[in-house]
């Protein structure tokens, strides 16, 4: 309890030290101060530049260096301020956290790394890309023979971004610039609750407790593995499987869905997945309403919203899915596109019968035009992934597999309590063998727990979030699960492996590799030092 206590504790005091960055009271150092602070990064080494502009930072760190500052790459003419927020070493490391650290005659192990730099660069308010942020990084980054961290503030966003050294396989005495990792765009006036978490993952304390590092290359290797995305891709799997498993007992899917319940159950349920996923990276890139997912105001569409009842999934998921997504927007020649189906029948035969991009379930609203109004802004996506798989069949009736229906005798369940439910624990030893007790939550309240971005990662610069390569991971390994007597046979008929980002850079550079060695007749390139990885345009084989 104490330690829970005290991680809230620490992620409400984030939560404050970010919001005083929209005060004007103090410069940006000193609120970066505050902030690392409380992370546990304290230091007075400091150098106070002459002026905290980008002209005060050349004149301190690039007139003496032997090694090239390109401006341009750097984007010096957006720097408003720019400026030393301190250099952690060993000494402050230790007195911070009362940490028993291995120290060699000279007082601290012996390591490329025994410093790292803070700094603190506000730019022009606008929009930066991660590529430009990263370069911006690197730039500053050679100048230093030690990891530099740079906390960017333009408009109401801040970045923290994170670079990783090695040392150069052939020299020694220098190093090589690895990937720069980016905490982007945080909102200081209204942080994502998974920026909170992350910045609280980098803190010291919780980071001493998980890797129990002695020295800053032990560090710094607990900082490159806390911001490694593939962890958080492998967590956020895991919390979606163990969703998906306990959903598929609390869900029902129409008899025409497949052959046994357990199939029927278990593809509706990675469609569900894929489809809510791909809006999550929509609502990324606000083209989909928040208040489509924020319980508050869902209650405020839906006059019930008990655990058991499958309104949520009916009402907001089904017509976004298949009445908003799959259907054109309205336009002054054709203003009744997105509307609900009718009620009313002529002659006998309902004219709306058999259409399945018409929004359904009006009488489950409480204010069907406010409804309305929210799908109204989303746009038509021409694509099958939200084309409703119900269909007519010959003898007039409807064969229901996604079950989109307004009838009363329509089969499909699928309570709230799998979107909004808190935490609880249930046994999954069905699934994973023995008794297994797995905390699970609702799927709205896990897909609210992370960042998502729609640029995807790359080897040399990523950002702490969930990228679509995500979508892949999630088809291939849920899929596995289709067929429950093989657990893999579903996968392999249809043919759909999902190779990882991982092992495609890592085929592509050694073909590249192989490729210019044999063309530049240089026998072959064995050491990847050598070679000079592109990175925002820029050659740069070892920082020289």
């Amino acid at each position: 309890m104490a330690i829970l206590t005290n991680e809230t504790q620490i992620k409400h005091e984030i939560t404050q030290a970010l919001k005083k960055f929209g005060s004007s009271k103090s410069r940006l150092a000193e609120q970066a101060i505050e902030l690392f602070g409380v992370l546990g990064y304290r230091s007075d080494k400091r150098i106070d530049l002459d002026s905290p502009t980008a002209q005060g930072f050349e004149e301190a760190f690039t007139v003496n260096s032997d090694r090239p500052f390109h401006r341009d790459n750097a984007l010096v003419e957006n720097w408003q301020y720019a400026d030393m927020i301190f250099q952690i070493t060993g000494e402050e490391l230790k007195q911070t956290s009362q940490m028993l650290f291995k120290l060699d005659e000279d007082g601290w192990r012996e390591g490329l790394y025994q410093s790292f730099l803070f700094f603190a660069i506000e730019l022009a308010p606008q929009n930066y890309t991660r590529t430009q942020l990263a370069t911006i990084t690197r730039e500053i980054n050679k100048l230093f023979p030690m990891p530099v961290s740079i906390l960017f503030r333009y408009g109401s966003a801040l970045t923290l971004s994170i670079v990783t050294h090695r040392p150069n396989k052939k020299d020694g005495s220098r190093d090589v610039l690895e990937k720069v990792t980016l905490i982007k765009d945080l909102n200081f006036a209204q942080p994502h609750r998974a920026h909170i978490e992350i910045l609280y993952d980098l803190a010291v304390e919780p980071l001493r407790q998980k890797f129990s590092f002695t020295n800053f290359d032990q560090l710094q290797q607990a900082w490159k593995q806390t911001l490694d995305s593939s962890e958080l891709n492998k967590r956020f799997f895991r919390e979606i499987a163990d969703w998906y498993f306990w959903a598929s007992e609390q869900v029902a899917f129409p008899p025409e869905a497949g052959p046994t319940a357990e199939i029927r159950n278990a593809t509706g349920l990675i469609r569900l997945l894929t489809r809510l996923i791909f809006v999550w990276f929509l609502k990324e890139k606000n083209l989909v309403p928040d208040e489509l997912f924020n319980q508050k105001e869902v209650e405020q569409l839906l006059p019930k919203l008990a655990r058991e009842e499958t309104t949520y999934y009916k009402a907001i998921l089904q017509n976004l899915f298949f009445a908003t997504l799959n259907q054109e927007m309205n336009t002054p020649a054709k203003p009744d596109n997105r509307r609900f189906r009718s009620s009313r029948t002529f002659q006998g035969k309902n004219p709306d019968q058999g259409m399945n991009n018409l929004y359904r379930y009006e009488r489950l609203f409480q204010q069907p035009e406010k409804a309305l109004a929210l799908f109204a802004t989303v746009p038509f996506l021409n694509g099958g992934l939200f084309e409703c798989l119900d269909e007519e069949i010959p003898s007039g009736k409807k064969k229901l597999v996604d079950g989109f229906s307004d009838r009363a005798d329509n089969p499909l369940k699928m309570p709230n309590l799998l979107f909004f439910a808190p935490v609880e624990v249930v046994d999954l030893g069905r699934v994973y063998g023995g008794t297994v007790k797995r905390q699970v939550r609702g799927l709205i309240n896990i897909l609210e727990s992370y960042k998502f971005t729609i640029t995807e990662n790359t080897p040399v610069e990523e950002e702490i979030a969930l990228d679509p390569e995500l979508l892949g991971k999630v088809f291939e390994n849920l899929l596995a699960s289709y067929n429950p007597e093989t657990q893999t046979t579903a996968r392999k008929q249809t043919g759909s492996f999902y190779t990882p980002r991982e092992i495609v850079n890592y085929m592509v550079n050694e073909t590249l590799i192989a490729y210019l060695g044999e063309k530049l007749s240089v026998g072959g390139i064995s050491n990847p030092d050598n070679v000079a990885a592109p990175v925002g345009g820029i050659s740069n084989p070892d920082n020289v």
